[in-house]
């Protein structure tokens, strides 16, 4: 009997002398810079959601324009339901539609685009947005 404790006590150093000589290198493999840092990874994360709140910004915002709101009036259709459409669509149609609007703003501003011929574009998004969500 005295053999088997002597047997388990010398098997109980053994363990505890090896599990304190692997502590340090434990500590010191996670004191090491990973190759992406915590705060990339975070950035990485959010910017997805970053890049479809800019998306809906930019459509939302050619929508309440002035000829917007002509375009909309003329095609009968209600802001809020377009708004709510906008949120509606997938990240892909969003991001078509919001170089669309930025390129017309850009084309408006620059004077290429008359106000009749941003009407129609705007007109083009606003059944596009509608189209996609009853298909």
């Amino acid at each position: 009997m005295k053999m088997r404790e002597k047997f388990a006590m010398g098997i109980l150093g053994i363990a505890l002398a090896m599990a304190l000589a692997a502590a340090p290198t434990r500590v010191a493999a996670q004191d090491k810079q990973h190759v992406v840092s915590l705060d990339e990874l975070n950035n990485d994360a959010a910017r997805p959601a970053q890049t479809r709140q800019a998306n809906e910004a930019v459509v939302r915002e050619l929508l309440s324009t002035d000829a917007g709101q002509e375009a909309l009036k003329s095609a009968k259709v209600d802001y809020q339901r377009v708004d709510k459409a906008i949120g509606q669509l997938s990240d892909e149609d969003l991001a078509k539609f919001a170089e669309r609007s930025r390129q017309a703003e850009g084309d408006f501003a620059a004077g290429g685009l008359k106000s009749t011929l941003i009407i129609v574009i705007i007109l083009i998004v606003v059944l596009i947005v509608v189209l996609t969500l009853v298909f």
